[in-house]
Formats: structure tokens, C-alpha cells, sequence
């Protein structure tokens, strides 16, 4: 039996969102009824709105949700109704990645979560009046009132921490603390610079601040972000729009280059400066979504003395891991997610966007 419920829709690119009636399918054997309780707003949901990421268009878009399991599949076995659960991202569960605890790289990753629309098998979850809409976007499509889920996107929590607090785990803080902890792995006295201190890059400095990392450089062009930073770890910052020239500026500060980098804007122009802010052997870890075809200009001899450039998906992270660590960090007044976080009604979400596009809110929101 169908479901009916309320979604935020988008009909085409560049339109806002919509609250519409939908019908969500009866569950299959490995979903997840979740009533959604909160969801986070992401630079990549207005990617995906805006067309910079292909998708089917109508639809309904929403990857870090946080709700109430409702009901569960035949098959589910991680969840029962009534439990409290972050939903991240999807994977098949069965290729030689996920097998190996990388699923943010399972096979089926793109089609499964960002621009495929629909389940594996084609179909979508949800429809309007008879007519499918895009849907299954991270294996959730959030941005409802109710919300059809796959079992392996469904993290449960065991505490008592608001769930708009815990839906920025699903994607955006994640990936900048799995950028730290997975991908670069400070060594003691090792130094890094995070380009970008929104909701991704101020995860990130949270994340280096309990690591042996001595300096940790935020480097953006909004200044109440950077004092933020600087009271969630930065020992220094830098404003892009005051310095002519930001590598030289890190390189001075660290006395002879960054050991480590994080590009978390989405602009292959800073993602450039990150790798010439390194010192040799110097680590670039790229967590920015810019439109697909998108290249940055790098002279391979500069990158010859060891540097690496890492393009990194959702912290390389393995959910049913990364994010209940997150959650304790959370318990114990380590990782103040709730400072980033501004609340608006699910029904606000037109003016959610523009605050995120504004930066008047690092990481907006959304409660049903």
C-alpha cells in the first residue's frame, strides 16, 4: 500500500522548491519507513537544484536526514520501528569496496545516490498523481515528511541529542572529519591548512583539533567563519579577501609550506592555491563538488617532490563507524556540531537556500 506525505519538489533546474502531496511505494524487502524529523540543507542538494549535477528533475532531493523508523522491509535487520536513525548515503554492499570498509566508493555510487533518480532496479519511490519523480537521491530523498530508505543508508542512534543536531552527520560533517581522520591522519607536530570554513572545512578544524596537529590554518573570506574557527580549533586564519596572496602567506606561517591541505569550496581556482601551499610530501585532500567536467591547473613539477592530490567522497567513511564515534565525540562536548547549525521549518526551505547562499547560516536545518 502506497503511503501519502508531503515533499519539497523541484520541477526543473534553477526552480524552488515546492511543497507538494506524493505517494511514497509500499516497502521493499531491504527498506526503511523513516519519519523525518530533521534534514540538513547542502551545497550539493543546491548543486543538483540549481543543474550543475545531472538528475531527473521533477524531484525530491535531501541526503542528510534524521528521523524515526516507521516501519522496515521483510528483509531489514539493522533497525526496528521506533528506533532513532542518521541516514547517509547508499551502497551496494557487495562489490570488492564495500567489502573492503570503502563503500563512500561502492560501484553502484553514482547511479545509487547522486544522479541516478532511482533504485537499482529502475524504479523510484516516489511519484505525484501517477507520474514518478526522482527520487532515492542517497538512497532517501529526505526533504519530506516521511521518507522511503535503503536498510545499508540507515545509522542508528542510541542517545538523546537533538536529531537536528545529528542530520549534518549524515554528509557534510562527516566528510570533512573523515577528510582528517581517514584521508590525511595528522602526525604529531604536522601542520594543515583548510580552505573553506563552512560547514564541511569547520568540521574538518574540529576534527584536526584532536589530532597531534600543532597548526591548523582556516583560510575563508567571511570573518565570522573564521573567528568560528578559530574557537572550534584554527590556531590561525587568513582572509582570502584581505591577502593578495594566500600560498605564500601559509607557507610563511608554516615555514616552508603546509603538511596538509583541504580544498572544501568547490573551486578548482582555490583547489590550485591548495596544492601550492604545500610543502614537499605535502598531502591535498579535495572535498568540494564542483560541476562535473570541471579541471585544475597543477604544474606537475611542483607535485614531483611527493605531493599527492586525494579526491575524497563523504570521508571515505564507513557509516555504521564513523558516525556513532561522531555522536560520542558529541555526548562528551567534543565536537559542537550544534554551532554550525541553524533550524528552519521544513516549509522555510526557500529561505534556508538563501541563507546557506548568503552565508548567513553555516548549516541550515530543517524540522519537521
Amino acid at each position: 500500500m502506497s503511503i501519502t506525505t508531503e515533499a519539497a519538489v523541484v520541477e526543473s533546474a534553477g526552480a524552488e522548491f515546492v511543497f507538494q502531496t506524493v505517494q511514497l511505494d509500499a516497502l521493499q524487502p531491504n527498506e526503511v519507513l523513516i519519519d523525518i524529523k530533521a534534514a540538513g540543507l547542502c551545497h550539493t542538494d543546491l548543486s543538483v537544484a540549481g543543474g550543475g549535477l545531472p538528475f531527473p528533475l521533477p524531484g525530491v532531493l535531501g541526503h542528510e536526514g534524521a528521523g524515526i523508523v516507521a516501519e522496515i522491509g521483510s528483509a531489514v535487520t539493522r533497525v526496528k520501528p521506533g528506533d532513532r536513525v542518521v541516514l547517509s548515503f547508499t551502497s551496494c554492499g557487495g562489490c570488492t569496496n564495500c567489502r573492503d570498509g570503502h563503500p563512500a566508493y561502492c560501484d553502484t555510487w553514482l547511479p545509487d545516490n547522486l544522479i541516478g533518480g532511482s533504485r537499482s532496479d529502475g524504479t523510484s519511490p516516489i511519484s505525484r498523481d501517477g507520474e514518478r519523480l526522482g527520487g532515492h537521491f542517497f538512497g532517501q530523498s529526505s526533504f519530506a515528511r516521511q521518507a522511503v530508505a535503503d536498510e545499508r543508508s540507515v545509522v542508528k542512534v542510541t542517545t538523546d541529542l537533538p536529531l537536528e543536531h545529528l542530520s549534518p552527520l549524515a554528509c557534510g560533517v562527516q566528510t570533512g572529519a573523515g577528510a582528517v581522520w581517514n584521508a590525511i591522519q595528522p602526525k604529531p607536530g604536522s601542520s594543515l591548512v583548510v580552505f573553506g570554513v563552512g560547514a564541511v572545512g569547520l568540521s574538518a578544524i574540529m576534527a584536526a583539533a584532536l589530532t597531534p596537529a600543532v597548526t591548523i590554518i582556516a583560510v575563508d573570506m567571511v570573518a565570522s567563519r573564521l573567528e568560528l574557527a578559530r574557537e572550534l580549533g584554527a590556531t590561525h586564519t587568513i582572509d582570502a579577501s584581505a591577502v593578495q596572496d594566500v600560498p605564500a602567506e601559509i607557507q610563511k606561517i608554516t615555514g616552508g609550506g603546509a603538511d596538509a591541505a583541504i580544498e572544501a569550496t568547490g573551486s578548482t581556482k582555490v583547489l590550485e592555491q591548495a596544492v601550492f601551499s604545500t610543502s614537499a610530501r605535502g598531502h591535498v585532500v579535495a572535498v568540494g563538488a564542483p560541476a562535473f567536467g570541471a579541471t585544475a591547473a597543477v604544474d606537475v613539477n611542483f607535485i614531483m617532490p611527493g605531493r599527492r592530490i586525494q579526491g575524497i567522497t563523504l570521508g571515505d567513511s564507513e557509516i555504521e563507524t564513523l558516525i556513532p564515534a561522531i555522536v560520542a565525540l558529541m555526548e562528551a562536548g567534543r565536537f559542537p556540531v550544534e554551532r554550525l547549525v541553524t533550524t528552519y521549518k521544513l516549509d522555510d526551505i526557500n529561505r534556508a537556500v538563501q541563507d546557506m547562499k548568503s552565508g548567513i547560516s553555516i548549516k541550515p536545518v530543517l524540522v519537521n
